[in-house]
């Protein structure tokens, strides 16, 4: 008997079964794109620097929008790529806001972008009411891109695949 098969039998297999359950779904999630192309919710982004976004304002360009914290080793693993492909698309009409969750202590979150010269808008989710908007977020990283009309064309949870991501931008900056 292997010891995934003891600790699913024993007194935390609903902890382990349901951790299972969570992982699996959000790596179909990950894989899944929002078929219908759903517009973004209408949100407001209170940047670092005090200025607002909002998602309205963010149309006629191509989007990205990483949910993210300080605390979380993949968000942090994944940020240089995130840098990489804001300068890599920002001339062409692409745009980066990432969205620092509620428990991620403000001054953290600061320090962050502030030390590694994060080139695109940081957003603090004070309240967790952006995180709830955009399809209650609770995984991090989770990522939309979204289309120079506002609509999601995108989800992904966990890192994305850089690849297939630029290759998602140019289809979307040429459309």
């Amino acid at each position: 008997m292997t010891n995934t098969m003891t600790l699913a039998r024993g007194p935390n297999r609903r902890r382990v079964l349901g951790t299972g359950l969570a992982l699996g779904a959000a790596g179909a999630l990950g894989l899944s794109g929002c078929a219908g192309r759903e517009a973004a919710p209408e949100s407001t982004f209170v940047l670092l620097d005090g200025s607002k976004a909002t998602t309205v304002g963010l149309r006629g360009k191509v989007t990205l929008v990483n949910f993210w914290a300080t605390t979380c080793v993949t968000c942090v693993k994944e940020m240089p790529a995130l840098v990489d492909t804001h300068l890599k698309y920002a001339p062409r009409g692409y745009d980066t806001v990432a969205v620092a969750m509620s428990y991620d202590p403000p001054a953290w979150v600061l320090n962050f972008a502030q030390s590694r010269q994060l080139p695109f808008k940081v957003a603090i989710d004070n309240t967790g009411d952006i995180a709830k908007a955009w399809g209650d977020v609770k995984l991090t990283p989770t990522t939309y891109l979204l289309d120079k009309q506002g609509r999601i064309v995108k989800r992904y949870v966990g890192e994305p695949e850089m690849g297939a991501l630029h290759q998602l931008i140019e289809e979307l900056l040429a459309a």
